[in-house]
């Protein structure tokens, strides 16, 4: 039995300016979120892409299909409501940052975490102020108090929108750190995530490639793709 999935209903796509941003219409009416909020985007660009993704539907609307959307709903509905406690949550990764959890074997492994992971530790402290001191092994050793304050002021300045995208680039990456590098667009998207993956790629260098992982990896990395360019669009003017 296949799936019901909600008809497309309208003929026109269109984007109105609204008093807190821009919106989508649908044969003149307001896109709403699934609380039945309006959706209201902060830019141009942003509307511009959540419109696209509805003019692009077929007979059947395909949420799978639309991830700025997706996004746009999740600012609004469930970051907007919550705002300083999302922001915590992700600040917290700076106390147990992945860049800052190194491996002591093999010397190869820790070259190349050394290598790749250090300037961006270094990027964060020129930026932010803020040096995250990198340990050897998985136990937590917990930051300096006032770099992890530094980091997340960043975090709790962004808006519900900027939020919710910077919400995937520190979460899908396991790093702070990394999350405010995508944001800050210090590197293409693609590098960023792969310096998340140093570990990954040795252990598949070492046993082989495991095809379930990789599907995986994969999907996370287009999902991080996807939050690199929602943050850049929220933000652009």
């Amino acid at each position: 039995m296949s799936e019901w999935a909600p008809r497309r209903f309208w003929q026109d796509t269109s984007i109105e300016k609204t008093e807190g941003g821009f919106t989508v219409l649908l044969d003149g009416r307001s896109v709403r979120t699934p609380s039945k909020t309006l959706l209201s985007v902060p830019t141009e660009a942003l509307a511009a892409a959540i419109a696209e993704e509805w003019r692009a539907q077929e007979e059947k609307i395909d949420p799978r299909t639309m991830p700025f959307t997706r996004t746009a709903n999740s600012a609004i509905d469930k970051v907007a409501p919550q705002h300083g406690a999302v922001a915590e949550m992700l600040a917290a990764y700076g106390d147990a940052d992945l860049l800052c959890y190194r491996a002591a074997s093999p010397q190869e492994l820790v070259d190349r975490q050394n290598a790749v992971w250090d300037p961006m530790l270094d990027w964060a402290d020129r930026t932010f102020e803020a040096r995250l001191e990198p340990r050897t092994g998985i136990m937590h050793e917990a930051q300096q108090p006032d770099a992890l304050a530094r980091l997340s002021a960043q975090v709790h300045a962004l808006d519900n929108h900027a939020l919710a995208a910077f919400h995937d680039l520190v979460t899908l990456t396991g790093s702070l750190v990394l999350g405010l590098a995508g944001a800050h667009q210090t590197h293409p998207a693609d590098e960023i995530w792969d310096m998340s993956r140093i570990d990954e790629r040795w252990q598949a260098e070492q046993w082989g490639v495991d095809e379930e992982a990789e599907e995986a990896a994969a999907i996370k990395a287009e999902a991080f793709r996807h939050a690199n360019r929602y943050f850049a669009m929220a933000r652009s003017s």
